[in-house]
């Protein structure tokens, strides 16, 4: 009785998550490649975007550390970057009201778990949270809800997503002691040409960069409840599993140098999720931005992140549940009308 009386009052409640992709400011190594204006503005335009959500996660590419030289090492030099921010630019994704950060990526080691330790304290002083070193999980209360989320990727010392048993176990874990879990993951194949889900294992330069589609749903069916998915450097398609939210790449979000925005690898969707407080997904909207350098993310016209999603959601899911308006808004079928019961 206690157990379905605590259920109907989470599912009289909501909150609304803004995800993006992949974030890298500006590097100062090798070379000073940074913002005019120190990244100052870079975030001006979808400020208002990303504040308007209860909470705001991101992927940030590099580390935010002063001074240091990398400890990454590369196997293939033409497929080596390396990304480092001053630790004032943590100031900058709060300013733009950024709440969480995945630190679980290619680049997070690019000065060795230092930088990555650099980081995290750099997000911390500006209240940050983070996840991606393995021990390193966010927790937090949000109007009552216990919140958890945990980042994954194919790489050394962080959450694996390639050992699917194990990661659906670390979800399973904080399923029990929160009332919502969400989660990120870096993997897939990279580049304009890796838009579509395989569903297979992908790899990159011969780097195992995980199955997906098999990762994501093995996260719900463990308890997590919004899965958000970057890597690819584009955009991919979403779907609605067991009436969990799952976004397969968000692409790239701001990027001031080092990583390609060309073509459809500079649209910028910012995928606005409402769920409820047992993290059933209610309703979601795509706001489009897209990045036209030197200038930061900005909103778009064409609305060209929204409209490749559905394309792609019809395409890679044609017999899924989840229906689009022309704004960018969508909702899936299954949908049942009255969640909320009076007590």
């Amino acid at each position: 009785m206690l157990a379905a009386k605590r259920r109907n009052e989470l599912s009289c409640r909501s909150l609304t998550v803004a995800a993006v992709g992949d974030i890298m400011l500006g590097t100062d190594f090798p070379e000073n490649h940074l913002p005019d204006d120190d990244g100052i503005g870079f975030l001006r335009h979808v400020t208002p975007t990303l504040k308007a959500a209860d909470i705001a996660v991101g992927n940030l590419e590099g580390v935010l550390q002063d001074g240091g030289e990398p400890v990454k090492k590369c196997n293939n030099p033409d497929a080596c970057y390396l990304f480092r921010s001053p630790t004032r630019y943590a100031g900058y994704l709060a300013s733009a009201g950024f709440d969480i950060m995945s630190l679980a990526n290619n680049h997070a080691r690019d000065f060795g778990e230092p930088g990555r330790s650099s980081s995290m304290t750099a997000l911390d002083r500006v209240g940050i949270l983070h996840s991606g070193r393995v021990g390193d999980v966010a927790k937090w209360i949000h109007d009552g809800l216990n919140v958890a989320f945990i980042a994954f990727a194919p790489f050394k010392n962080s959450y694996s997503m390639l050992d699917i048993d194990a990661a659906a176990a670390e979800v399973r874990r904080l399923a029990t002691e929160h009332d919502i879990v969400l989660a990120s993951f870096h993997g897939g194949a990279e580049g304009a040409d890796a838009d579509r889900v395989p569903f297979t294992t992908e790899r990159y330069y011969g780097e195992d960069r995980g199955d997906v589609v098999m990762f994501s749903r093995a996260l719900v069916d463990a308890g997590a409840d919004f899965v958000i998915g970057h890597g690819p450097h584009v955009p991919r398609a979403i779907e609605v599993y067991r009436e969990r939210l799952i976004a397969y790449s968000l692409g790239n979000f701001a990027n001031y140098y080092g990583i390609s925005v060309a073509g459809k690898k500079g649209w910028a969707p910012i995928l606005k999720a409402r769920i409820d407080g047992t993290g059933r997904f209610l309703s979601g909207n795509i706001v489009s931005a897209i990045q036209l350098r030197p200038d930061g993310p900005s909103i778009d016209p064409r609305q060209r992140a929204a409209q490749r999603i559905r394309e792609l959601t019809a395409l890679d899911f044609p017999n899924g549940d989840v229906v689009f308006d022309d704004a960018g808004g969508f909702t899936f079928r299954g949908r049942a009308q009255n969640f909320c019961a009076a007590d």
